[in-house]
């Protein structure tokens, strides 16, 4: 398949819709905290259940892919820990480059991107990837986030338990473990099944939203190192970890690997305006640096992934 095939099915899609988000945040005051509220409360978890309820993978693929992001994100705190201290980098600046070097977006951006790539597996590697990440980001997460300042780090921890998704995920697993999942075309299934597949558009009209209210300003030259890590080393270590997992689908370590090579998640944002507020490096928000991170690794993302699909697809690693 040519680039512009691969460009064309996996990544224009996505980028149209993202791009009518962007337009609409600019030209209209659109809140996107409501539509967020929807997605993680409704759409998401109906989207996960779907998705884990009528999967076909097997208990050793799902820890597979578990440990796969436990590890990926591990190995990625430590190698951006390392290189922020090389170059100078102190809290929060610091905190913050860990937190957009390792935590990909695995929901608005990784989950449609993966269903276009890879059908179903991709679809259902994507939200088995965004719902352990979920866990860690508010749990390892916060606590990077929160070390740099005031706020008590146990308040954010506490919201891991507050997730829908993974109530979502140990419903699913209940429901298939007791055999008593719907059959395919139940009126219950296809009511999920729609609700789901809305999360999707909505996911990514969301992402140009969020997108459209970024103030990118002077932080731009400080997102050079960001964006190396994040676009650059991610997606090797992500291929690493697909390799050393040992996945038996080679589909489901295709999916994997590129869910890490998606750009910075916007929840480290969220995470940096509570517990950093408005501290400033250098004369820049710590929150205006996140900001344009998720920006430019965005803008950067869509010819790095294209080329990163036409290898997956071309089966040059796996």
């Amino acid at each position: 398949m040519s680039l512009l095939s691969i460009f064309a099915t996996a990544i224009l899609p996505i980028v149209t819709i993202a791009g009518v988000g962007f337009v609409l945040g600019r030209v209209k005051a659109v809140d996107p905290d409501p539509l967020n509220t929807v997605v993680v409360y409704v759409l998401a978890p109906a989207l996960v259940f779907h998705s884990l309820a009528t999967t076909e993978f097997g208990s050793g693929t799902l820890v597979r892919v578990v440990g796969g992001v436990a590890v990926y994100t591990v190995a990625m705190i430590l190698i951006s820990e390392l290189v922020g201290r090389l170059f100078g980098a102190s809290d929060p600046l610091l905190s913050a480059l860990v937190l957009v070097s390792a935590f990909p977006n695995s929901g608005n951006y990784g989950v449609p991107v993966l269903e276009f790539a890879f059908g179903a597996t991709g679809r259902s590697t994507a939200v088995l990837y965004l719902t352990a990440q979920n866990v860690l980001i508010y749990t390892v997460g916060v606590y990077i986030a929160s070390r740099s300042g005031n706020s008590s780090s146990l308040a954010g921890v506490k919201r891991a338990a507050k997730i829908p998704l993974i109530y979502a995920v140990i419903a699913a697993l209940a429901v298939r473990w007791l055999g008593l999942v719907p059959p395919d075309g139940s009126a219950a299934l296809s009511t999920l099944k729609l609700v789901g597949d809305s999360s999707i558009p909505v996911m990514l009209l969301i992402l140009g939203l969020q997108l459209s209210q970024t103030n990118y300003g002077a932080a731009l030259r400080r997102a050079g190192t960001a964006n190396v890590l994040k676009m650059g080393v991610g997606p090797v270590v992500g291929v690493g970890v697909a390799l050393a997992m040992g996945f038996e689908d080679p589909t489901v370590a295709k999916a994997f690997a590129l869910e890490c090579a998606m750009p910075a998640a916007v929840t480290p944002l969220i995470l940096v305006a509570e517990f950093a507020g408005g501290e400033e490096v250098g004369g820049i928000e710590v929150a205006e640096y996140v900001s344009t991170v998720v920006l430019t690794t965005t803008l950067v993302s869509v010819p790095l992934l294209t080329v990163f699909i036409a290898l997956l697809d071309a089966g040059v690693v796996f």
